[in-house]
């Protein structure tokens, strides 16, 4: 039953098997078909019919209505009998874990029905305390589907996982269980297979369709260094992959964890709920003691006992307990499915707050795939020169500048000393020399001041490179926008929000990527602790959520109300400051989920309201005989089913994280077919 209303004694297996599933210690990812075959008949979401959750009450509901029809006919006893038996099958799935529960002095929802049941009997009304026991009981067992309905949609994420992966050694190919694939093993992808952990491509080339595990429909070409994602499946070509990460610990079952991490915590709403609820259970049952105490004050007690027991059925908070959990996990689980990773309840609801964003440049504007454009020097030192000593400090930085230097010197000598400086650069030595590689804000380009001032004027990002205190060079480097930048920007404004530019990069350069991408408040020259400030500025003022991937973006996702981390690309500093996470790259999917996530808001507000309403309407009604028992256990129930599928509605994806049409950027075109796709 239930744990929202009864206790969390009976922690059902399926839940126990999604836990083992996220922490990857179940039978599903430690190899082996039989524990696989396993695995698999827990994780089977069966058919209602087939749910044994569900046959107690339904046997209580068959009964209930034997003993109805018996009673029609003037067979008293045997109807008493079937009300009877109805009674004991419904009360079964909460009495006994109401009596536990109260044993440890916990007070709980299924105690003011089981009192309520007994005092029916106590009475003599035996039917109603068997509808109550049948109502309540049908309620629960359908929460609780509700439940593993939502879950279930996380648990199906770890289907992405093989069974096996096969794996290229000296002696030929063998197949293993893909919990066994370890990092730096080498990985045979054939067309159509699922890659079974986080990679990178050695050899081959092929498309990967990644919609399972990022949201991004539309295939992406893969070549030698390109990075892969466990889960994703190959297209037509033949793939060698490194693997980058266990089989047990990858990008997937990170995902996994990290949602039902989520499911776990509570938000802002939940918490209401439940300091609402919470002390409506004590105060109800000193409710109905006055009543019954009054009962005996005016010499009807008999008459004020059974209002007493219908004003404790009208005045619990089940579904007000109940009314905020169902809808978090609907809505944290279907987001999952689409490359939304909440990292809490209460990120959920403050992204469905949010008013505000604020978002980097380079690698999260831009297509994080920048290159050198230009290379100015003084004299004596070449561009290859410059070059490797650049790339030597960089080749042991996550930032997305870096991966263009490197391109462009792919061979450095091995550098010493090495420390990153956030917003600014690297210094470290280099065969002997001492080198420092940054923004021209920190270092002094010297001579070389014209060229970089050209450079960051004509929309590059200008790094220097300093030798010994001595400028050598600058380097100027383009990452142009992303494609669905402006359109995404634009949907944000649309819907009301208001969207900041903060980046560590020049000013000039920052205003003409902004103009393009539609953004007219830009924060450029900022530091990582500029950042910081200027998010906790606009938090001050309105919700506010900043997207970034880069270790200079830490400081401020953490600081801001809702911090997004976007792309599987972004450091691990990024993504552990923030509470939502993207493993696709494309900005329409912020729009989207902000989208989601106030939907998802709305009927969290909806079902507290409705709650609530239930129970100010019912309490005058009970309390002074409008309506029986009977009458008031079958409003409350079948409320308390409202709830439960108003909830079940913020799993529906439709409309707020639908598929995304591709975007061509400045002189590309898209994939053959793709606008066939997406139709």
């Amino acid at each position: 039953m239930s744990r929202e209303c009864c206790g969390d004694d009976e922690i059902d297996a399926r839940e126990l098997q999604l836990r083992a599933l996220a922490d990857g210690s179940s039978g599903a990812l430690s190899g082996g078909a039989d524990d696989d075959d396993a695995a698999a008949s827990e994780e089977e979401f069966v058919p209602f019919w087939r749910d044994r959750v569900l046959l107690l009450p339904a046997a209580s509901g068959v009964l209930l209505g034997v003993g109805y029809v018996l009673e029609w006919t003037g067979s008293d006893a045997p109807a008493l009998v079937a009300q009877g038996a109805s009674l004991l099958a419904g009360a079964w799935t909460f009495v006994p874990g109401a009596v536990r529960r109260l044993a440890r002095g916990r007070l709980g929802v299924g105690l003011l029905m089981t009192i309520a049941a007994v005092g029916a009997v106590a009475l003599g009304h035996v039917g109603e305390a068997a509808a109550l026991a049948f109502l309540f009981s049908i309620a629960e067992a359908l929460e609780d589907r509700a439940m593993d309905r939502a879950k279930h949609g996380l648990r199906a994420l770890l289907a992405l996982m093989p069974a096996t992966a096969r794996i290229s050694r000296m002696a030929g190919e063998i197949e293993i269980p893909a919990a066994q694939v370890r990092e730096l093993d080498l990985l045979v992808v054939r067309p159509g297979e699922r890659i079974a952990t986080d990679g990178v491509v050695t050899t081959g080339r092929s498309s990967l369709d990644t919609s399972a595990v990022t949201g991004e429909s539309i295939p992406v070409e893969v070549a030698p260094g390109d990075a892969v994602l466990a889960g994703a499946v190959n297209g037509t070509g033949a793939l060698l992959v490194e693997a980058t990460a266990d089989g047990r610990d990858n990008s997937l079952t990170t995902i996994v964890r990290l949602v039902e991490e989520a499911q776990a915590r509570k938000g802002e709403r939940a918490r209401l709920a439940d300091r609402i609820a919470r002390p409506l259970v004590p105060a109800v049952l000193v409710l109905a003691a006055l009543v019954a105490v009054w009962g005996l004050i005016v010499g009807d007690p008999a008459l004020w006992t059974q209002r007493a027991l219908v004003v404790l059925v009208a005045a619990s908070p089940c579904a007000l307990a109940i009314a905020v959990p169902v809808t978090v996990i609907s809505a944290i689980g279907a987001a999952s499915r689409f490359g939304m990773v909440v990292r809490s309840g209460a990120a959920f609801e403050e992204l469905g707050a949010v008013r505000a964003v604020a978002i980097d440049k380079t690698g999260t504007l831009t297509r994080n795939r920048p290159a050198v454009v230009e290379v100015s020097t003084r004299a004596g030192v070449t561009e290859h020169q410059a070059l490797t000593l650049a790339a030597a400090l960089e080749a042991r930085s996550t930032h997305p500048l870096a991966a263009a230097i490197l391109a462009a010197a792919p061979s450095p000598p091995l550098a010493h000393d090495v420390a990153e400086l956030p917003g600014r650069g690297l210094q470290g030595d280099v065969d002997g020399v001492r080198v420092q590689v940054g923004t021209t804000r920190w270092l002094d380009p010297g001579d070389l001041a014209d060229d970089a001032a050209r450079l960051e004027g004509e929309g590059m990002t200008v790094v220097a490179v300093v030798s010994d205190g001595v400028p050598a060079a600058v380097i100027g480097i383009r990452d142009e926008l992303r494609p669905e930048a402006p359109d995404a920007v634009a949907r944000l404004r649309a819907d009301g929000i208001t969207v900041t530019m903060v980046t560590g990069d020049n000013e000039r350069t920052a205003r003409a990527l902004a103009a393009e991408a539609g953004i007219e408040d830009v924060r450029a020259a900022q530091l990582p602790q500029d950042k910081e400030r200027a998010v906790r500025e606009s938090s001050s003022r309105v919700p506010t959520a900043m997207i970034g991937d880069g270790v200079n973006d830490a400081p401020a996702l953490a600081a801001a109300d809702v911090g997004i981390a976007m792309g599987v690309g972004g450091s691990a500093a990024a993504i552990e400051s923030a509470d939502v996470a993207f493993t696709g790259a494309d900005l329409r999917l912020v729009p989207q989920g902000l989208a989601h996530a106030r939907r998802g808001r709305r009927i969290m507000t909806g079902n507290i309201a409705l709650a609530l309403a239930i129970i100010v309407v019912l309490f005058p009604l009970a309390l002074f005989g409008v309506l029986p028992l009977a009458g008031v256990v079958l409003v409350h129930e079948v409320a308390e089913v409202v709830v439960i599928l108003n909830g079940v509605r913020a799993a529906r994806t439709a409309g707020a994280l639908a598929p995304l049409a591709p975007v061509a950027g400045r002189g590309e075109r898209l994939p053959t077919g793709a606008a066939q796709r997406v139709r």
